[in-house]
């Protein structure tokens, strides 16, 4: 898989790890910032990985900002992104398995690198379960199309 990974300033030693991991699992990685602790608006972050999900450029999307709040909110702005806040490894596992989350988020104030590493691993290595879990990820698409999630029946 291609993963994009990206933090604002307060990320950016979790980052460092979470760069390790992917590129550990075989997977490929673009690294979309930052580079310093220079304040960034993480916005403008969460919004170029998100893309890149929504696009195809990626696969998939890291986010790292102080909370993870933000750049959860940030990108489930994009269509067709669907980014778990997680904190970890049931989460990252759930996001995956129930809600085929194509963006992690994750607090880079609040978890350690074990922790970090650990969720990166389940969260790449978890598969979607499809099943009732389709059902539902199809209500979310039909929202981001502004349609009445009770509309769908598959």
């Amino acid at each position: 898989m291609k993963i994009a990974v990206a933090s604002d300033h307060r990320g950016i030693k979790a980052v460092e790890q979470i760069k390790a991991t992917v590129a550990e699992l075989d997977h490929e990685y673009i690294d979309l910032g930052c580079c310093n602790d220079h304040p960034v608006d993480y916005p403008d972050v969460a919004y170029l990985a998100a893309e890149a999900v929504s696009s195809g450029k990626v696969d998939r999307a890291v986010l790292v900002c102080g909370t993870g709040i933000g750049m959860s909110i940030a990108a489930n702005k994009v269509k067709g992104v669907r980014a778990a806040l997680c904190f970890d490894e049931l989460n990252a596992k759930i996001s995956r398995q129930h809600n085929d989350a194509n963006v992690l988020c994750m607090s880079g104030d609040l978890l350690g690198n074990t922790m970090l590493r650990k969720m990166v691993e389940t969260w790449l290595t978890t598969e979607f379960l499809g099943g009732r879990h389709k059902r539902r990820v199809s209500k979310i698409a039909a929202i981001e199309e502004g349609k009445d999630p009770r509309t769908v029946t598959d």
